[in-house]
């Protein structure tokens, strides 16, 4: 399927230029890893960055009893799709973060509820910016 411009994606671009932390959230199937990607492949030359989805069992196993073995040498931009699912990398992020605040290293997807997470708010605040991608209509 080809890509379709989001309205969203200009401010997210703003973003990943002065922010470490980018977070997309919205509903299930809305577009939002295809947004990451295509940032990822547009941002940066080929080959670079990274991504990762937690819907992978295995993937999902490591960010929850390694989050630092899995996140330290990713190549950034790291995106982490469905981050609800390990909220102990938030932690981790922020870690990376202080450690390196270099703009656009992490951009993360969730579905809407991951507004509710409290680490999230609190660990990377003044580090990331919300977005919420809508489905099309």
């Amino acid at each position: 399927m080809d890509y379709i411009p989001r309205a969203i994606e200009r401010k997210l671009r703003e973003c990943l230029q002065d922010k470490p932390v980018a977070i997309i959230t919205g509903p299930r199937q809305s577009g939002k890893m295809t947004l990451a990607r295509h940032l990822l492949e547009t941002l940066k030359p080929e080959g670079s960055g990274s991504y990762l989805t937690l819907d992978d069992e295995n993937f999902l196993t490591v960010a929850r009893n390694d989050p630092i073995g899995l996140l330290r040498n990713q190549p950034r931009p790291v995106i982490i799709d469905e981050i609800q699912r390990a909220p102990e990398l938030i932690r981790t992020i922020k870690l990376l973060v202080d450690e390196n605040r270099q703009p656009g290293s992490f951009i993360l997807t969730g579905s809407a509820d991951l507004m509710t997470l409290p680490a999230l708010a609190d660990s990377l605040a003044g580090q990331a910016e919300f977005f919420t991608l809508y489905t099309f209509s």
